[in-house]
């Protein structure tokens, strides 16, 4: 099996000759420093050789959970925010058809829905009313168990689900992915007698793809977890601290992407497809880098773009705006299926020039074309080639970025595995909230507030 490859021969050009083979004894600092757990954030680096660590075991104890709630629900409702959920959602549009949902088939896999990452009314308001009558069951993503989107929509579909199915059959189709000995979630688990996944403590919500948080979704989707595994274990090892600098993708992206922003003024990294099957891979990788690195006031700023759709909106700006950006494009070789343009005798469209091609070969056009064009603008240019959209290589991908962002933020100088600045929102929210415990903080921001009337 091949590797997804990258190229960064369009980045490059930007930079002084030298400047990405400069960043090589700082790369294997950063690397030795994962590998030995000395740098900042090392109670989180669970997730470094998770890839080698799984078990034929663990993947079947997901896969056999999996067969129970594909069995019994129409549909499962997967309740997480952040990392508990965006890399599941990732994967599973990644690989899924785009119209699943339209199907009207039987035997066809139930429907993964999403909630827990917000609090609209109306979107849980439609998405209970969707869920009557119909078997459901809920997968509950939550560490603590008392963040608030997750816990509130939790606790609207555990009551729904137990009045459809009553409590003994809610039992079978309610699972918690959760800590294995504390916070509200687990108690609950462990008192309704719900099945239970760990998330391990020191694996942190962005780098959990990997664990139940992601597998057991996905297996509920249909797919094949252990190749998912495969990847990204074939990742860890052509990422690892003993592969030379030159050889290695992920340190080779996290030294390009250091260097443009240190050395040549970006402040903007946009994350691009011509596959709308990926538009969650960007979600995830924002949220993957953006958490990551953004602090002490440094960072790159991650935004995700989907070609070609995007080129009618953000296509101008990025062509000829202010040029604080570079990009990166997945692409992917062989797409799954083969489509043909066809004939048409008015050829009032004027496209009969392209007859008989793939729809994929004027597609590929398009991005070569959108890449000439933007490093024509300036815009340096990194592409990652993914040979086929499937699972191996997409657990290829994670890992990949991953492994890069760990060595991206020590490269940075900030603790890549915490994210202090999360918090700041949900203080205030529990104060406004007149949450118990937060009297003082409800006092002083409610005091605030009058003074800016």
């Amino acid at each position: 099996m091949k590797n997804i490859n990258l190229d960064i021969t369009k980045a490059t050009s930007f930079l002084k000759n030298d400047a990405v083979k400069s960043y090589e004894s700082k790369v294997k600092a950063a690397q030795e420093a994962l590998e030995n757990g000395t740098c900042a954030g090392n109670d989180f680096l669970g997730w470094l050789h998770l890839p080698s660590s799984v078990t034929p075991a663990f993947l079947k104890e997901i896969e056999d959970e999996a067969k129970v709630l594909r069995a019994n629900c129409e549909a499962i409702v997967v309740a997480g925010i952040g990392g508990s959920y965006l890399g599941a959602r990732a994967v599973i549009e990644a690989l899924g058809n785009s119209f699943s949902w339209l199907v009207n088939d039987d035997s066809k896999n139930p429907n993964i829905l999403f909630a827990g990452n917000n609090i609209g009314e109306d979107y849980l308001s439609e998405l209970t009313t969707y869920l009557k009558g119909k078997k459901f069951g809920v997968i509950n993503i939550s560490k603590s168990g008392t963040t608030t989107e997750t816990a509130l929509t939790f606790r609207l579909l555990r009551k729904q689900c137990e009045a459809q199915r009553g409590k003994e059959e809610a039992k079978k189709v309610i699972v918690a992915i959760t800590d294995a000995h504390k916070g509200a979630a687990r108690v609950c688990a462990d008192k309704e007698g719900f099945k239970s996944f760990i998330i391990p403590d020191n694996v942190g919500g962005r780098f959990s793809v990997l664990t139940p948080v992601g597998l057991l979704p996905i297996a509920c989707a249909g797919f094949d977890i252990k190749k998912i595994i495969d990847g990204a274990r074939d990742m860890e090892k052509a990422t690892g601290a003993h592969v030379a600098f030159e050889d290695n993708p992920s340190a080779l992206y996290a030294a390009t992407r250091q260097a443009l922003y240190t050395q040549n003024g970006k402040k903007i990294e946009i994350i691009e497809n011509f596959q709308p099957k990926l538009h969650y891979i960007g979600e995830w990788w924002k949220q993957l880098y953006g958490e990551s690195e953004g602090k002490e006031n440094k960072g790159l700023f991650p935004a995700a773009c989907d070609f070609t759709t995007d080129l009618h909106s953000m296509g101008q700006w990025i062509q000829e705006g202010e040029r604080s950006i570079f990009e990166t494009v997945i692409s992917i070789e062989k797409p799954n299926h083969t489509l043909l343009f066809p004939h048409d005798d008015d050829n009032l469209d004027g496209l009969n020039f392209l007859e008989g091609k793939r729809v994929d070969e004027v597609n590929k056009m398009a991005e070569l074309g959108t890449r000439l064009a933007h490093v024509d603008g300036k815009v340096p240019n990194i592409r990652i080639s993914v040979p086929e959209l499937n699972e191996y290589y997409v657990g290829q991908l994670i890992y990949f970025f991953e492994k890069a962002c760990g060595i991206s933020g020590l490269l940075e100088g900030v603790n890549p595995f915490n994210q202090p600045g999360v918090e700041a929102y949900k203080k205030n929210m529990f104060a406004l909230l007149n949450k118990p415990g937060y009297e003082a903080e409800s006092k002083a921001i409610r005091e605030r507030l009058d003074k800016e009337k």
